[in-house]
């Protein structure tokens, strides 16, 4: 997985309006959450904020970051776990980091990448990938940039389900009924299929 820089301010003022002072000022209100939690149980957050540019790289990036923290002078690893937009404009609202270790084992979406030529792709038909990314449960020093998954094997008409994959070190949340990939028939596949019956 990439590594990223990212440098934030403790926030103290909370609520509505600082948090559209915040966003007036070209920055972002933050929460990292991590182990510390409330008397009550809930997670405890420290907010922070961080400026549009040393987010930017972050958010508009189809990579996946483990993120390297710098809140004041405290250094911290996490992960990007939720962005909130503006509904409308399309601008950043709200973004909540998770404080991550190399002992406990984190969920994170994980961008897929098919790889070989499909026998079915051969005879005619396309290759759809039903989804992008799949949920994995790992140690973050064992996850990858990308999930590959090999394809050739895969003949017209057939899938790749997520109970058929397995990756050293990790565990697949999805389903393992959910779909990855497929060779769709096309027409000409169908037209060639028919030919050969003849």
């Amino acid at each position: 997985m990439k590594e990223i820089n990212v440098k934030g301010t403790v926030r103290t003022d909370l609520g509505k309006k600082a948090a559209r002072e915040i966003r007036k000022a070209n920055a972002v209100p933050c929460n990292l959450y991590g182990e510390a939690k409330t008397e009550d149980g809930k997670p405890l957050a420290l907010s922070f904020t961080a400026t549009n540019d040393e987010l930017r790289n972050l958010i508009y990036s189809p990579d996946i970051y483990s993120v390297n923290l710098n809140i004041d002078g405290k250094e911290c690893k996490a992960i990007l776990k939720e962005i909130q937009f503006h509904p409308v404009k399309d601008n950043v609202l709200h973004v909540d980091f998770y404080e991550i270790t190399d002992q406990k084992p984190i969920i994170m979406e994980v961008p897929i990448k098919l790889e070989g030529l499909a026998e079915g792709v051969k005879a005619g038909g396309k290759l759809v990938a039903n989804v992008r990314k799949l949920k994995v449960k790992a140690i973050y020093t064992n996850i990858p940039e990308r999930l590959v998954i090999n394809v050739s094997h895969l003949g017209l008409g057939k899938t790749i389900k997520v109970g058929e994959l397995s990756f050293e070190g990790m565990e697949l949340m999805n389903s393992s009924e959910v779909v990855v990939c497929q060779v769709k028939m096309t027409r000409s596949a169908m037209a060639a299929a028919a030919a050969q019956k003849k």
